[in-house]
């Protein structure tokens, strides 16, 4: 099971949050990440944010980042969205 958690944070609050599980494990890591980002966003109502090279080095590192504002074309009414991985496929099953 390949599992993310979504968080929109305001003022070091939380205002939304959102578990997606992916199940395919015919998928790759990246086509999940994708798809488990893009689940999160139609569940809070927001447009899918870019993947700016912060997100993405901090994404590698340690399985989680935050879009701000610079990550979204549209105006967002909260600091950031967190996106993280908090369970990744068993290999050995």
């Amino acid at each position: 099971m390949f599992r993310v958690w979504g968080k929109i944070i305001q003022n070091n609050h939380l205002l939304q949050d959102t578990v997606v599980e992916i199940s395919d494990k015919d998928m790759s890591r990246t086509h999940k990440v994708y798809k488990a980002l893009d689940e999160i966003c139609y569940q809070f109502n927001l447009a899918v944010p870019i993947w700016l090279d912060q997100n993405k080095k901090e994404f590698l590192k340690v399985s989680k980042t935050r879009f701000n504002k610079d990550s979204f074309i549209e105006s967002i009414d909260f600091d950031y969205l967190e996106f993280q991985v908090i369970e990744e496929d068993n290999f050995w099953d």
